[in-house]
């Protein structure tokens, strides 16, 4: 199984629906919050080179956001 990690704002409509796709998969994930995951979630946005939550890493790599998640998941490729 892939290490998932998206990084988040407690606000964000996209985030939270990235999170239910994730759960409803039953695939495990770990969430770092923008605003309160400190240096952790300043090197997650940074590498993500994004602006915007969600950004979404499966195994470190960045994947993109929301859209790019459920395309994977759709095409079965996140396993």
């Amino acid at each position: 199984m892939n290490d998932v990690t998206i990084l988040t704002h407690q606000t964000c409509s996209y985030c939270h629906a990235a999170k239910n796709l994730l759960r409803q998969q039953g695939i495990d994930y770990q969430e770092v919050d923008l605003i309160e995951g400190g240096e952790e979630a300043a090197e997650l946005l940074q590498r993500s080179g994004g602006r915007t939550v969600p950004q979404v890493f499966i195994d470190q790599n960045p994947i993109g956001g929301y859209t790019e998640l459920s395309e994977i998941i759709a095409n079965n490729a996140l396993i």
